[in-house]
């Protein structure tokens, strides 16, 4: 089975972490808390505490389904400066991995890799000229694109984390998830 990340640095946007995993466990997919740093809690944008399951170097190099990154500053820019990570999401995407970003996320840490280059990607409002160059920007909450799914922002971060379901299981699962959780049509 594979295994996804969803990766905490302190001044992450919390609902942006924790929505992806609830939801993503709900589909029955392995997903796991990954702290940054070389301590089991990190602190969010608003001052929450959270105990990651793991720690990045505890992250294996195989059996990888997507490795996500919430937003939330400084949480974007300390995931970039991170170079255990960005060696992970370079190596990842060079496999054609599945990765997904939200918030300022997408252009802090995907735009300034060069990761969405000819892919179009969202990310929150002021963030666009990270997303680089060669990225479309489209100003929609959630936008998947071949093995990448992008969000703007906190409110986004429902739509976001189906999208990942959806990318990985099907429409149909990601619309069977929703509807279990009550989410208007």
């Amino acid at each position: 089975m594979k295994h996804s990340y969803v990766f905490l640095a302190d001044g992450f946007e919390e609902i942006e972490a924790v929505t992806p995993v609830d939801v993503m466990r709900r589909a029955g997919l392995d997903v796991k808390t990954v702290s940054i740093t070389d301590c089991h809690v990190v602190t969010g944008a608003h001052g929450v505490k959270y105990t990651a399951d793991m720690l990045i170097g505890e992250v294996p190099s195989n059996d990888v389904q997507w490795l996500v990154l919430p937003g939330g500053m400084p949480g974007a820019e300390n995931l970039y400066n991170c170079k255990a990570l960005t060696d992970m999401l370079l190596k990842h995407a060079a496999e054609s991995g599945k990765i997904a970003a939200i918030c300022a996320s997408p252009g802090v840490v995907l735009g300034q890799l060069g990761l969405l280059d000819g892919k179009e990607a969202t990310c929150y409002p002021g963030f666009e000229s990270m997303l680089g160059e060669k990225c479309f920007h489209v100003p929609v909450p959630v936008v998947s694109a071949e093995n990448v799914v992008t969000g703007n922002g906190p409110a986004a971060a429902l739509p976001f984390s189906l999208a990942i379901v959806a990318a990985t299981l099907g429409e149909g699962h990601a619309k069977e998830i929703a509807s279990q959780m009550q989410m208007p049509k």
